[in-house]
């Protein structure tokens, strides 16, 4: 299993946000959103940040897809 963060940036381009935006907006670090970038893990209270800026639930910006499938 990995962590596939499609949601998010999909959520990002309807709310016209960039990453940037939702660094600044959520207190997180560049190397937070890098990590999402390349599909790795990050911390609950990374995500936890990111879904109060963007008013949601963590299922509404990751999920967890089997490795066979992508």
């Amino acid at each position: 299993m990995s962590v596939c963060y499609d949601k998010l940036w999909k959520m990002l381009i309807d709310k016209r946000m960039n990453r940037t935006d939702l660094k600044e907006m959520a207190g997180i670090s560049f190397n937070v959103l890098a990590k999402m970038g390349k599909g790795e893990t990050v911390s609950l209270e990374s995500l936890h940040k990111i879904c109060i800026v963007l008013n949601c639930n963590i299922g509404d910006i990751m999920e967890f897809v089997d490795e066979t499938e992508k």
